[in-house]
Formats: structure tokens, sequence, C-alpha cells
């Protein structure tokens, strides 16, 4: 989706400004509604520039989109409207950047329901638990569940590592590589596979590409790949390596099975030169549904779109919604709606209903940090007639590897 796109998507949202710290005596990002309940603003920090704009934009347009939904139909209970157009900043995928954007917004809004990034997210995570102020990453850092500020939803990068090295090895799998960005993301997809490796007694390989934006120059991991010939490749980058690595394979006229943690994929891709070989040998992994998935909240998220271009991160967006949306209820039932409250409010939930549109097990807060950890893997095939360009190979499941983890002390991109 273009940023243009985007911006029709926000416009669509009411346009209502919140008030800052101490106006009309409330919270900050608490509007007073004159015992009608209110407005409460959220803050977005996301990537609209950057090397994940693919992701940020329709993210952020899907979010918009739940809470133009749910205020259109009346708002939350006791007239509550949410506003989340009114603080979006771009950092442009800059851990700096993104850092300033919040210092530029956090008086004005009681929580940040997207915070895109995991070293991003870690970079503004204490100064928003000093204000005891609820965090939403979009990210999938094994670390969140040790976060008390940080609401997590989906499968960790390191579990989803762990869950297609476990389905690899039922297929038959003798040895596994795992193409990585350096950093949380790659690491923690990288460790999560070493670790069912490990326990399924396969040869393991671990091959580090360049940082994010290095350039579609990726001859050294290809160069590996086919040097180490695994009959799994595990893929953790941006779509751009992605699409250049396994296209520079198939040129090589190797063929294996190549899966892609869920930030891999975008359907730009079935559109350069790596099509024919993604159709013929990628999935992606997710713990998400496709977008023409037959759930009530699937069907909600589709109406919202309208004519729009099917786009899994804009599903995924609204999806996010209804955990925010929970954790609000809870506030407003306990009469509670500053930042305290809502903090407290997200720390009491053991569950989220997302109406078919989120993982099992997503929003068990008020659990310890292992009981937290969402375990479930989706894998999807490329498929050129299905509505987002995927379609479903193997559904929702959770390995033997990760099912008996332990996410004890240490998230799984600080053991590399």
């Amino acid at each position: 989706m273009r940023a243009s796109a985007l911006a029709g998507v926000l416009a669509m949202s009411l346009a209502v400004s919140a008030c800052g710290r101490g106006d009309d005596g409330g919270d900050a990002g608490v509007s007073d509604g004159d015992g009608e309940g209110g407005t409460i603003a959220l803050g977005t920090i996301t990537d609209l520039t950057g090397p994940f704009a693919g992701v940020g934009e329709p993210f952020t347009a899907g979010q918009a989109a739940f809470w133009e939904q749910i205020n259109s139909e009346g708002g939350l209970e006791g007239g509550w409207e949410v506003d989340v157009t009114s603080h979006v900043e771009d950092s442009g995928y800059d851990v700096t950047a993104h850092a300033d954007a919040f210092n530029k917004i956090k008086d004005d809004v009681l929580a940040i329901s997207q915070s895109l990034g995991t070293a991003h997210t870690n970079a503004i995570l204490g100064d928003a638990t000093d204000e005891s102020m609820i965090v939403g990453p979009a990210s999938l850092g094994s670390n969140w569940i040790w976060d008390e500020a940080a609401i997590q939803v989906g499968t960790s990068y390191c579990a989803e590592g762990m869950n297609v090295v476990d389905y690899a090895a039922e297929q038959g799998a003798k040895s596994v590589a795992v193409v990585h960005l350096p950093g949380d993301y790659g690491d923690d997809a990288m460790v999560g596979a070493r670790i069912a490796a490990e326990e399924n007694g396969l040869d393991f390989t671990a091959i580090e590409t360049g940082t994010v934006g290095a350039g579609d120059d990726q001859s050294a991991a290809i160069g590996a790949v086919l040097k180490a010939k695994p009959d799994l490749v595990l893929v953790a980058t941006t779509p751009q390596e992605l699409a250049t690595v396994v296209g520079g394979v198939a040129a090589q006229k190797f063929q294996t099975m190549f899966v892609g943690s869920i930030p891999t994929w975008n359907t730009a891709l079935l559109e350069s030169p790596a099509a024919p070989a993604l159709e013929a040998m990628y999935m992606q992994a997710t713990s998400f549904p496709v977008w023409d998935a037959d759930f009530p909240g699937m069907e909600r998220m589709r109406e919202t779109a309208g004519d729009m271009a099917p786009n899994d991160w804009y599903s995924i967006g609204y999806a996010s919604g209804y955990v925010m949306k929970a954790i609000l209820e809870e506030a407003i039932a306990n009469d509670d709606v500053t930042r305290e409250g809502v903090y407290e409010a997200a720390q009491s939930l053991t569950g989220v209903d997302g109406e078919g549109t989120l993982p099992e097990g997503t929003g068990n807060y008020s659990a310890e940090p292992n009981d937290q950890a969402v375990r479930e893997t989706q894998l999807n095939a490329v498929d050129p007639a299905a509505d987002s360009k995927l379609k479903v190979a193997a559904e929702p499941f959770v390995g033997p590897t990760a099912e008996s983890y332990e996410f004890t002390e240490t998230p799984c991109y600080e053991m590399k």
C-alpha cells in the first residue's frame, strides 16, 4: 500500500485531537466527555519510508480502520472513542528517530498502540514503563513476555523457527540453514531454529546477511546456501533479501524448501524476477490467518478494507486492535481510564477474543512469562490466484520443540 492509500484510510477515521496531560483534569491522552465518555488518544511509531514501510503502512491503516469501525458503532462502553490517527510518527526504521518520536508524542497519548521494530521498541520501553504506559510492539521478539509494559501479539520469531524446523524434520529433512539479518529479529529466528535442529539431530548452518538496507548483493549468502545444500532454508530478512537469495539459489539449479519468517513476505514479490522461484519453493511462517479466512473477525476486517487490494499486514494491524480494545474495556469497567489504570488492566487479562483474527493464547498477560508465550505457527504457500497471494499450506500447529521449550530468563536473540 502506498503512503497516499494510507492517508486515505486514515482520513476516514475520526479526526479528533486528544488533550495532553492535565487538560480538562484528565490523564495524558484522555479528553473529558462531560460524563458521556470521552476520547482516548493512542500513539503510533512506525516505518512509513524505510525498509519495512511495506509492513508499517498497511499495519497502521488496519489499526485506523479497526477503531474507525468501533467508533462508528458507538465506541467503547460509556461512549468512549479512540483516536489512533492524530499521533502517527514515522521512524524510517531508525532506532534514534523512534526514540525521538516517542518523546514527541508521549505527553499527548494514553498508550502506544504500535511500536514497529524490536530494538526500536526496546529503546522506548524503559521510559514507557516509568510512565506506566503500555506499548504494543509491531515485532515478534521473544523478549516481550518479560516486559509488563509490552502487550505482545503473535508467536515469536524464535518459537516460529522451532516450529519450522520441526515441520521440516517431519518431512524428512536432515539439514537446515538459516539466512538471517544480524540483530534481534534475525538472531531470534536463528536461535529458535538452532534449538530445534539440535533437538531433531539435524545439521545446522547459520548464514548472516548484511544489515537492513545493505543492498541486493547477497552473493555470499547464496554461495553459503549452495555450499551447505540444506534440506530447509529458514529466511529471516526483509522481502528484498528473500527475493535475492531465493532467486539466486534457483538460478544455480538448486531446489530446496525455503520458509520465511513472517516479515519476509510482500505481495510485490510476485512482480519481481524471483516470483517463479518463490512460487516453487517458498512458504511463509506466521501465526495469523490469511486474508480470506472464514472467521467473524476476518469478515469484519474485510468490510473495512473496501476495494483496497488484500494485504495481510493490514489484517494483522486490524487484529491487534482487539487486544487494545480488551485492555481499554477492562480499564473502563474499573472506572480508571488513566495510564496506571490501563497498565493494571493489561496485567489482569487472561486472554483476548479476536473473533478468529488472533492466534491461540493471545493476551494472557496475567500469567508467568513462559505461559504468556504464544507458540503456534501456520505455513502459507504462494498462490497468485488467492486474494492476498497466499494460501494455507499447513494449518496452525505447535511442534514438539516449541511445546516443551521453557522461556525462563533470556530472549533467544541474546543466546546467539
